[in-house]
């Protein structure tokens, strides 16, 4: 009998607690709904429901399953105005079939080269390159290899920065470098997700069963984990490739949020961005991109042609030939379906001190306490007479150099200068 009262008393508690959940569940599903400026009409259209359905939803009058949950919240997401998806150009690399240097840096990049470091080595067979943060001009005087200008990731969000400042476009950007007659090398566009619309391992299990088109040959999955500083591996999220890498054009999948989370040694919960969908193009295909690009200045446009082309994810149907399944529905969404269009997006971030100062409190930071620790403890000035027989490197007195300037002082003016002695 004790057994028995002590079981009822268990399952009331954990009925109420079910309920407090479901509670706090919609209190904030309504405030999120009320900040996003969502009408019950909006999201009931968008979970196939009646707008009175709904009404019973959010006040409690009706039961809340998981699924139920998972479903609202990501119908809601999707109707976020801040751009549940947007694209980014997320590397950019280009070469000009010219040996001086200083013609790109000044007409193309728009930079004063006097704020640019200069070091006698660079990559890809080049003499010697010359950079301000992540931008890098390389060069040569082979006029075969020319000057090679490359953005990665923080490169192009930096010239984003610049271009912001120059009061010119990516459109704009890239139309300088076709007139200063640049051949394309590479070009990444970027479709962010913040809503978790793209499921990776989701995707992933539709491709190994077969519920995909696709004129890739190759694919491949990765399940990341990477080993931190205790040696303990940390989840970097799964990937997914469609496509060869060596080839000119393909496609990866992959969970942003677990890779900056792990990079930046933040919470999950603490990524804006959940997942990524790249386009990796490289030579001719880039060249092609960004003509398309440049005449019909719709990002949107160029990036899901390329990707209906070669990929669709569909929804099974074995009464059906293959070629007859309807596509899935969270597929069809993210390529156009019912959504709001996406646009190229710009998120400058201008090259500071400030990464360096992340990376010495994430890094360092407990290193050198443990320093002071041991010089109280001991009576000793091991960390002081370390800083002191410490020689900044060149580009360590460069950024402090720039930290003196701001956006505007780095940007080329037709101003006569000295030459710098760049080729």
């Amino acid at each position: 009998m004790t057994r028995q009262l002590s079981s009822m008393v268990v399952a009331f508690f954990d009925w109420r607690n079910f309920k407090m959940n479901d509670k706090n569940f919609l209190e904030e599903l309504k405030q999120k709904r009320d900040e996003y400026g969502v009408t019950q009409i909006q999201i009931a259209t968008a979970c196939g429901i009646t707008r009175e359905y709904y009404n019973r939803i959010e006040n409690g009058k009706l039961p809340l399953t998981d699924e139920l949950k998972e479903r609202l919240t990501s119908e809601l997401e999707r109707l976020n105005p801040q751009e549940p998806l947007f694209i980014l150009i997320d590397y950019f690399r280009v070469r000009f079939p010219t040996t001086d240097a200083l013609s790109v840096i000044k007409n193309v990049l728009k930079l004063n080269p006097k704020h640019m470091l200069r070091e006698d080595y660079g990559k890809y067979g080049y003499e010697s390159q010359y950079y301000i943060g992540d931008i890098f001009v390389m060069c040569s005087a082979n006029e075969q290899l020319g000057v090679l200008l490359e953005l990665k990731g923080r490169g192009c969000r930096q010239m984003e920065a610049y271009l912001l400042a120059q009061e010119r476009s990516w459109y704009d950007f890239m139309m300088d470098c076709m007139t200063a007659d640049g051949k394309m090398k590479r070009l990444d566009l970027a479709i962010n997700d913040r809503a978790g619309i793209l499921d990776i391992p989701r995707l992933k299990a539709k491709y190994k069963a077969g519920e995909c088109i696709s004129l890739f040959r190759n694919q491949k999955g990765y399940d990341g984990t990477e080993k931190c500083g205790s040696d303990v591996p940390k989840n970097t999220g799964e990937t997914l490739y469609l496509g060869s890498t060596s080839s000119e054009l393909y496609m990866c999948a992959y969970q942003k949020n677990y890779e900056q989370a792990v990079k930046k040694g933040i919470e999950l919960e603490e990524c804006e961005i959940k997942n990524r969908f790249e386009i990796r193009m490289k030579n001719e295909r880039a060249y092609y991109v960004v003509v398309d690009l440049l005449t019909y200045y719709d990002a949107e446009h160029t990036a899901f042609s390329i990707i209906n082309h070669y990929v669709r994810f569909l929804k099974r149907d074995d009464t059906l030939p293959k070629r007859s399944w309807e596509l899935d529905e969270d597929w069809e969404w993210f390529i156009g379906k019912n959504r709001e269009k996406i646009r190229l997006t710009t998120q400058p971030e201008p090259y500071t001190l400030e990464r360096a100062l992340n990376w010495v409190q994430r890094q360092v930071a407990p290193t050198i306490k443990m320093l002071q620790e041991l010089d109280k403890q001991n009576n000793t000035t091991i960390l002081k007479d370390m800083i002191n027989n410490t020689e900044l490197k060149k580009k360590h007195k460069h950024l402090l150099e720039l930290e003196k300037s701001n956006i505007e002082d780095r940007i080329y003016t037709d101003i006569s200068q000295e030459d710098d002695g760049i080729f």
